[in-house]
This record gives C-alpha cells, structure tokens and sequence, in this order.
C-alpha cells in the first residue's frame, strides 16, 4: 500500500532536510575545532610545565655545586687538612671557614643552609647561626645522602620540610661518623613553594609537587583538598617521566600534567579545568544548537498553521464530498472562521449538499409514496394462492366434520385479513405485528401439517412503534422459498432482542438457504436504487426502516446455522426502555 504524507508531514521533512547538514556540517567542525585545541592545551600546558621544572632543576643544580666549591677552596682546605700547619689560631680560621660558608650560601638567590661537618672532631660550621658550633644531637652515624633528600628541620623554630645533600672526604664512606669532613647544602621547601607562586600568576591551575608517600608541596594559596585527592589517584599509577592522564574533580573533568625532576626526583603537577578553558566555544555550540532548535521550531509551527489553515479545511471539505458521494446527503462541514479562503468555500458546499439533499429526499420520498399505494392495493387484494389454499382447507376440514380445525382456521384468516386489509394507519406496536405472524404462521402450520415456530421476543420490545407488515414479508419469504417445497417441513424462529441504542429481530429459518452468491445479490439488492426488477416485499421494508429510524437501521440476510437463511432487522431505538418495563420474555411455539 503506497504511503501517503500529509501536506504538514511534508513540510516538515523538507524543513529538517534543509537543516540537517547545516547541523552535521556545523557538528563536524566543532568537533574538529575542539580536538585541536584539547591538542594544543596538552601539548602547551605540558611544554610550560617542562620549561619550568627546567628552571627549577637549575637553581637546584647550581645549590648542588655549592659543596664541590667548598671542598676545593683553599682556606677550608687548609681548616679540613691537619697536614697543613695552621697559620692562625684555631678560632680565626673557624671564623674565615663560617664567613666562606655565609658568602657561598648567600650567592643564591634561594635561601640554603651550607655546613661543613668534621666527625673526628665533633665540630659543625654552618651559614645558620643556628646550627653552627653545635653538634648536640647531630646524627653522627646516620647513612651519608649523595642525592637530594626530602627532610625536616628543626634549627629556625619550628619544623619545615627541606631537601639536602652531602659530600663527604672520602668519596666512598657510608655514615657521617666515617668520614673526614662533610659538605652539606639544604634549602627549605619554603624556595619552592614561592617559585610555584610565580608560576602559578596569570594561570587558572595549583602546580605542585608530589612524591609518593610524602606530603606534596604546594604554593600558600592551593586548594589542598583537590590537591590532595590527586596525589591519592596517583599513588596508585604508574607514572613515566612525562605524561598526561585525566581525572574527574567533582562535576568537572581536568587535565592533569605531570614531569619528574632530575635533581630532586619529585614530579612536578599541575591541572587545568579543560572545560572551562572550552566554555567560550562551548557555549559557541550550544548557542548554534539552540538558534537551529528554534530555526526547526519555527519551520514545524509554519507548516502547522500552513496545515491548520489550508490543508485542514480542505481535507474537512474532501470528506464531506466523499460522504456526500457515498450517499449521506446529511453530510456538512463546519466552517472555521479563522480560515478565510475557505469560509466562503465551505459554505457553498454546505448549501449545494442542503439543496441535493432535499431534491433526493422528494424524490425518495415521492417514490416511497408510490411504492405505500402499491402495498396499500396489495394489503387490499390477498394473494389468491394463500386465500384459496385456506379455503379448501375449511372446506375439506367441514367435509371432515372437523369444527376445531374448521374454526381456528376459519378466526386466524379472519384477522389476517383484518389487520392485513387496515391501511388507515402505517406504525404500528411491535406486540401487534407479532400477533399478525402468529395468525400466519398458525393458518400456515394447519395447512402443511408439518411446520413449526418459535416466537421469542422480550417484553420491553412489544411497545416499540415499527412499520406495519415488517414481519409478515419476510415470514412468507422463510415459508414459500425455504421450508414449503421441503418433504420434511422445517422450522421457523423468531427471536427478538435490545441494546441500549438498538432493537434487533432474528426471523430464522431451517429452509435450503441460498449459496453465497445469491446471498450476496440479494444484500446489494437493497441498497441499489428502486427497478423493477427488485421484488416489493424486502426492499420495502429494509427503506422504511432506514428511512423511519436513521442511519445504521435496516434489513441484511446471513446464513443460518442449520443451512437456512438469518433475515435480521435492525433499527434505532427511538426511545430508552422505562424502569417499569418488564424483563420477561414473550415465548410463542406451534
């Protein structure tokens, strides 16, 4: 079945066709254009990151030549050297040793602590005042630190973290307690931590450094909570020399950097909101997105008013020609005041069908009125056949001097005819056109001796007003085209029943039947328009129940269950059943 689309469903398709590949095109690049600067951020971020590490390693390299200078200048050597005989006094030359220490340590521009550590003789010059002269609790045989070692000091007042490195004489011992002299260069972290400050100016990141299991250092304004949930996450990496990984900060995903240093072995850290530093072109996106929402908005609301003022009328109008051209000549169409162009329209078409509509109904009329005179001369004339049958049977009866049967024939036929022959009136009560039945069947039954029927119809039906002689032609069609040229006679059931908005009688029979293609001629025969080839009987009484009662009132035909033929007469009920009525059912059998 082909498909067929609305004028509103084509529009629409048309208007998101259109968009479609502005919208993919518009995706495509943006996409681009974000994974370019992703790319550009990491590779920038990291580039800076090691560029300042570089820097940092250098002021730490430059601290780590402090003791290779110490140990070849000659006034110290001189104070180290005891195959040197000394030129002074013991205390000057201590004095010349700590202002050698003093001017070395303050040739950096980072604060550093040298000291000069003489383990055989229990002595310790240093440029901090502090430290310098004592060597109570000096940790003579704690492991000499070749490298840069993460510790804390407590000579300024108070703990901090510092790094250190040591040079012994000679090269080769392991503790302090083997050696004949040691050089020691320290610096706070306090260095680092301002070098993170400068670092961290201009930017939107905490950098930081981070060694596992130590406490990271971080610049005096950090955000040590988030600091400090991403030296947890990466405790548990693997980390090359270099790299990048991303993390999940909260409700904000962000670039982390890393690059280890080559002096102090630490990794230098740092971390970028991406999204932030994507929002401009974020919300670049999110506006284009928004601008064809409202661009498709806009197109589906054209297209509704386009369906709501035109398509919408014209498909009301289609419809009401279409029923007009099945035959509902009571078909109108409401005419919309919002829709101009098609008031004017409307309105013409509701006056043609008003005008069709009355010229067929006189003509329906006009011939219903002809075809009333002709029921009304045949209601006048009994059928000579059925007259004469049941004379002769009241005259072999009296022959047989059978005054019952005489009798009883002789009362059925008289109010046949009685009612039959009445034209003053055309409704009747529906109890009234079932004692007519009764009559008939009764006069048909003692003729053929070998008929039987069954009248069952409920109690609130038998006031119902129907035409007259509605059951009788149908009746007579059961006897003479199904049960009468039968050896064996047959049977006749007439069931009546009610729904809230129908009445429905069942006139059965148990005759021949028809085969399905006289079924389906005699059906279509009464919806075709009156010939005189159309018997008078059904075709009358299915146009009176239609035209009496209404729109789905009238007679069809179906098969029965015991081969013969269903007449079922359906029509609207014109009132609703009163709470008084009964709910017996009135049962005839004969």
């Amino acid at each position: 079945m082909k498909l067929r689309l609305s004028m509103f469903t084509k529009i629409v398709i048309m208007v998101v066709l259109l968009l479609t590949p502005v919208f993919v095109l518009y995706s495509y690049s943006n996409r681009v254009a974000n994974n370019v600067i992703q790319d550009q951020l990491q590779s920038s971020n990291l580039n800076q990151l090691s560029f300042f590490l570089f820097q940092l390693d250098s002021h730490i390299e430059n601290l780590s030549m402090f003791p290779v200078i110490l140990s070849h200048d000659p006034y110290i050597r001189e104070f180290v050297d005891p195959s040197v005989p000394p030129g002074d006094t013991l205390l000057r030359e201590q004095s010349r040793v700590q202002e050698k220490l003093g001017l070395q340590s303050v040739s950096s521009a980072w604060s550093n602590d040298l000291t000069l550590l003489m383990p055989r003789e229990r002595k310790v010059i240093s440029s901090n005042i502090f430290v310098n002269g004592s060597d109570a609790g000096w940790p003579w045989q704690q492991t000499l630190h070749g490298t840069w070692t993460y510790g804390t000091d407590v000579s300024r007042g108070g703990a901090q973290g510092t790094f250190s490195k040591d040079i012994s004489e000679p090269s080769h011992v392991q503790t302090y307690g083997e050696a004949r002299a040691v050089y020691q260069v320290r610096f706070p972290v306090q260095n680092i931590s301002e070098w993170l400050d400068i670092y961290k100016k201009d930017k939107q990141s905490d950098p930081f450094l981070y060694s596992p299991g130590q406490e990271p250092i971080v610049t005096s304004t950090a955000a040590k909570p988030v600091i400090r949930l991403i030296s947890e996450r990466l405790s548990g990496m693997d980390l090359a020399d270099s790299g990048q990984t991303r993390m999940m900060l909260g409700d904000t995903e962000h670039l982390v950097s890393y690059v280890k240093s080559r002096q102090l072995g630490w990794y230098l850290i740092d971390y970028v909101p991406e999204q932030q530093i994507l929002t401009p072109i974020t919300k670049t996106r999110n506006g284009f997105y928004g601008s064809i929402g409202l661009l498709l908005l806009a197109g589906v609301l054209g297209s509704f008013l386009l369906y709501r003022h035109v398509q919408r009328p014209l498909v009301t109008l289609i419809r009401g020609v279409q029923r007009v051209a099945r035959g509902d000549l009571s078909a109108r169409v409401k005419p919309d005041p919002s829709s101009r162009e098609f008031h004017y329209l409307i309105g013409r078409f509701n006056g043609m069908a008003e005008q069709i509509q009355e010229l067929v109904e006189d003509v329906y009329a006009e011939k219903l009125r002809s075809r009333e005179a002709e029921l009304k001369q045949l209601q006048s004339q009994i059928h000579p056949h059925f007259l004469y049958n049941s004379l002769f049977f009241i005259i072999n009866s009296a022959l047989l001097d059978d005054k019952d049967a005489v009798v009883r024939m002789a009362e059925s036929l008289a109010e046949f005819c009685r009612y039959s022959t009445r034209v003053e009136t055309q409704s009747v009560k529906l109890r009234e056109e079932l004692e007519l039945v009764r009559h008939y069947l009764t006069i048909q039954n003692m003729r053929m001796q070998r008929l039987e029927y069954e009248v069952s119809v409920p109690e609130s039906m038998l006031e119902e007003k129907v035409p007259r002689l509605l059951l009788q032609p149908l009746v007579e069609n059961a006897i003479v085209h199904g049960i009468e040229h039968r050896v064996g006679g047959g049977f006749i059931r007439i069931t009546g029943e009610q729904t809230e908005k129908l009445n429905r009688i069942v006139i059965e029979d148990s005759g021949k039947g028809l085969s399905d293609e006289e079924l389906l001629r005699l059906t279509a025969q009464l919806n075709e328009p009156m010939t005189e080839q159309i018997g008078c009987g059904t075709w009358n009484v299915h146009r009176r129940l239609y035209y009496q009662f209404g729109e789905g009132s009238g007679l069809s035909f179906e098969h029965a269950a015991g081969g013969g033929v269903r007449a079922v007469l359906e029509w609207n009920r014109s009132q609703q059943v009163q709470g008084g009525a009964k709910d017996g059912t009135a049962l005839d059998r004969g």
